[in-house]
């Protein structure tokens, strides 16, 4: 089972309407939230564990969840609103966001709704990945809750795998170099990271793709993860005497929208390690190059798939099996 902590919000994502007018269509989403769909569509056990607000957004989310397979016995109510997130698309760019969260349910997840649900910081029975990151980990206290929690869960030597995607929104960070030695003071507790290029170059700018990934593997994490766009993906291993590199390809498909495809991966890429008994930290440190290139193909078919719809809708695993080109 995979457990996933962060914001659950809705997207607002910008549409023309017939006659030159301008809307915004209200869609689930959030990082963690849009990964936990993902894996739960691919058939995987996953929970969530956040707050929700009691309004009408706040029941849409759950909805979604218990929909899509995913356990919401660890999210908790509340009667702050929903985080909104206006979205705006253009040709060939990145998304851009503008996040309206001042007081909001998930952003006030705090260390007593931690406890409420897991005392003691004790993981579910089968309980095997823990995933965090994103705008959860720029907004307090939810970023200092879930921090405490990953730091714990590190430690532990019989823990859970870890997984973090930053999924950074520069909009969200007041002090850079803050956040990047906040960063980096939690990949000791990471088994995986999961990063986009942007993403990378943000964190690292005066670093080379591969020297960055290498100073994340130097702080502890086992497996890095970079995800390239159209170009698809390359991941570091570390190893004795030098990291393992392996490279896939994304699926040749048409692209709408890239809304969801990074969460798709990441949720995908976890999947494909629980499918394959391979949700451990050993297993993990231990994966050789051709089961390393399977799980990114698998994650980058996933995401090609997601890229071919309108807004975060991650595939079924017959799908992505299906899409072997």
């Amino acid at each position: 089972m995979i457990i996933c902590l962060g914001e659950a919000l809705i997207d607002m994502v910008r549409r023309e309407i017939p006659g030159g007018a301008d809307a915004f269509l209200p869609l689930p989403g959030g990082s963690s939230y849009n990964t936990a769909i993902a894996i739960g569509r691919l058939g995987v056990p996953v929970k969530f564990l956040g707050c929700f607000s009691r309004d009408l957004f706040g029941e849409i989310l759950l909805g979604r969840l218990r929909e899509n397979g995913v356990g919401d016995d660890l999210a908790l109510r509340s009667g702050r609103n929903t985080t909104l997130a206006f979205v705006t698309l253009e040709p060939g760019a990145e998304p851009r966001y503008s996040f309206y969260a001042e007081g909001t349910a998930d952003r006030s997840f705090s260390a007593e709704d931690l406890e409420a649900k897991l005392p003691g910081g004790k993981l579910p029975p089968g309980a095997r990945c823990v995933l965090f990151g994103s705008i959860s980990m720029t907004m307090e206290p939810a970023a200092s809750t879930i921090e405490s929690f990953i730091l714990a869960q590190g430690r532990d030597r019989a823990g859970p795998v870890v997984s973090f995607d930053p999924n950074i929104r520069p909009f969200m960070i007041r002090d850079r170099e803050a956040y990047v030695r906040r960063f980096e003071s939690w990949l000791p507790a990471v088994t995986i990271v999961k990063i986009s290029e942007a993403d990378l170059g943000y964190v690292y700018p005066d670093l080379s793709r591969e020297a960055a990934l290498g100073r994340i593997l130097s702080l502890g994490p086992a497996l890095a993860v970079c995800t390239l766009g159209p170009q698809g993906a390359e991941a570091l291993l570390r190893r004795e005497g030098g990291p393992l590199r392996v490279c896939a390809p994304v699926a040749d498909l048409p692209v709408l929208d890239t809304i969801g495809a990074g969460d798709t991966f990441h949720g995908a890429l976890l999947a494909w390690l629980e499918i394959a008994g391979k949700m451990s930290r050993a297993a993990v440190g231990s994966l050789d190059g051709g089961e390393l290139r399977e799980a990114l193909w698998f994650a980058n078919r996933a995401a090609s798939l997601v890229c071919g719809r309108r807004g975060a809708e991650p595939p079924s695993r017959a799908e992505v099996e299906a899409l072997r080109g």
